[in-house]
């Protein structure tokens, strides 16, 4: 089974070492997936999800919605780019945004329900997602049946589609 994922930190407080960056930066660049994610909640089912994503182009976000009422998530930009997509019900994007990291960092909000994917557009791009928890795997997400699984063979297409 591929890693996706480092384990959940110890201890009354977190804060992000050099080291874990770099561990993150070279686990993402050597996961089949692009991408690799650092929880810094406690437990796996913390009523609030937080968490560092190190990424890489060509990793493959399904486009996804959260269903519960509850389930608002935010995307901080820490270093690096994104190519950020909002989409109707049948796959058409609603909004294309580019986030970059800068002195200020990009921000995105999305509320419940609306379907949402991204492209990374630069190596080592880190992200800092908030969301509420706790984490269930089988009422997270509900994947666009309009977008191909990850795996399929159709995902380059689908992304170049996305580039433009």
């Amino acid at each position: 089974m591929t890693k996706t994922a480092f384990e959940n930190p110890p201890g009354g407080i977190f804060k992000i070492s050099k080291d874990q960056i770099e561990s993150g930066i070279a686990a993402s660049r050597k996961s089949s997936r692009k991408r690799m994610i650092l929880p810094i909640h406690r437990k796996q089912d913390a009523e609030v999800q937080r968490m560092i994503n190190f990424l890489q182009p060509g990793t493959y976000i399904r486009p996804h919605l959260h269903s519960m009422p509850h389930a608002s998530e935010s995307i901080v930009l820490l270093q690096g780019s994104i190519r950020f997509f909002t989409f109707d019900e049948s796959g058409e994007v609603h909004a294309d945004h580019i986030l970059r990291s800068n002195l200020i960092p990009d921000v995105i909000d999305i509320e419940p329900g609306t379907w949402h994917s991204f492209l990374v557009l630069e190596p080592d791009t880190i992200i800092f997602e908030c969301k509420k928890g706790p984490y269930d795997a089988k009422t997270d997400k509900k994947f666009a049946v309009w977008a191909p699984e990850e795996n399929d063979p159709e995902v380059e297409t689908f992304m170049k589609k996305l580039s433009g």
